[in-house]
């Protein structure tokens, strides 16, 4: 149990430290980030975001 939280508690740390979608700091990463890497609902929000602003 003690195992199960940890897991967790640790998700939620590394959630809580992606840029918000729409920011600079995310534009930037998947600017960086291959495209064939990319998900559909991030191409979307990128082109949502990052070029029709």
């Amino acid at each position: 149990m003690k195992r199960l939280f940890a897991v967790v508690l640790t998700s939620l740390f590394i959630v809580g430290c992606a840029p918000e979608v729409g920011s600079e700091a995310w534009c930037n990463d998947l600017k960086e980030k291959p495209k064939g890497d990319w998900t559909a609902n991030e191409a979307a929000d990128f082109a949502k975001h990052c070029v029709f602003k």
